[in-house]
């Protein structure tokens, strides 16, 4: 993996030295203070470039082009809320997707295995364990997003999201974010309704570069991803572990995100 990962700044390769846990502890600090961390320079330029090299042919001939209008909760009823709220106002989703089975050959690929790699995400997120995905589709994906395609604002249906960046566009692709706008026992309609309608003073940005591993605590925090513009695609990454071995998405799910089942 020292080919692929920049693991003399992130040693995760071993984690019984001093240097493990600095960042281990940097990571649970910054998971604490902002939802998010994120290690720059991860992955290294020569992996992101045969990555992308096998991939972008992909997205012209074999991606799955995801098209959907959603509310930020992306449900049709919301409980207690009035059919006239804002907060079924509805944005727009566009990207091309590539899912596991078409990247296999690849250093994300690679990445998403190595186990010293899971072992390092469940220590930060004080887990007993994570494991990959048992579906080929869903386990890992890699997605662009061109001209005018964004992902907008949503709340994530898992904890914790992992991503790795490949490819900035030439402008636009902000994430942007609002920390802990929901919490489990609050589910702050109010407060949602404000984002909904750009009127919430504590939206973040983040502009990352190419080879930055993001993991991003999304299930009380709403983001988005504003349009890519220019001819050079935004490229991401989705890693996706669970709790208990065995996990895949349904039929339904995957005819849905993929355009397929098998």
């Amino acid at each position: 993996m020292k080919t692929i990962l920049d693991l003399e700044t992130y040693p995760l390769d071993q984690p019984e030295s001093p240097e493990y846990s600095a960042l281990v502890a940097r990571c649970r600090d910054e998971l604490a203070q902002n939802g998010m961390f994120n290690l720059v320079g991860f992955m290294k330029t020569d992996a992101i470039q045969q990555t992308l090299d096998y991939a972008l042919p992909k997205f012209e001939t074999e991606a799955f082009r995801h098209e959907r209008a959603h509310n930020i909760y992306f449900k049709k009823t919301i409980p207690d809320v009035a059919d006239n709220s804002a907060l079924y106002n509805e944005f727009s989703t566009s990207n091309l997707t590539l899912c596991g089975d078409q990247v296999e050959p690849t250093a994300v690929t690679k990445l998403y295995e190595w186990q010293p790699f899971v072992n390092f995400l469940a220590t930060v997120m004080e887990r007993p364990a994570l494991y990959p995905m048992d579906d080929p589709l869903a386990r890992l994906n890699v997605m662009a997003y061109f001209e005018g395609q964004g992902l907008n604002w949503h709340f994530d249906r898992s904890e914790f999201t992992t991503t790795l960046l490949l490819q900035a566009p030439e402008t636009g692709s902000t994430f942007q974010f609002r920390t802990d706008l929901r919490s489990a026992d609050d589910p702050n309609y109010e407060g949602v309704e404000k984002l909904v309608l750009g009127q919430d003073p504590l939206v973040q940005s983040l502009d990352a570069s190419a080879g930055t591993l993001n993991v991003f605590r999304g299930v009380n925090t709403p983001h988005c991803v504003t349009p890519a513009h220019g001819p050079r695609p935004r490229v991401v990454t989705v890693l996706t572990y669970y709790e208990n071995p065995g996990a895949r998405f349904s039929d339904e799910e995957k005819l849905g995100f993929y355009g397929r089942t098998e």
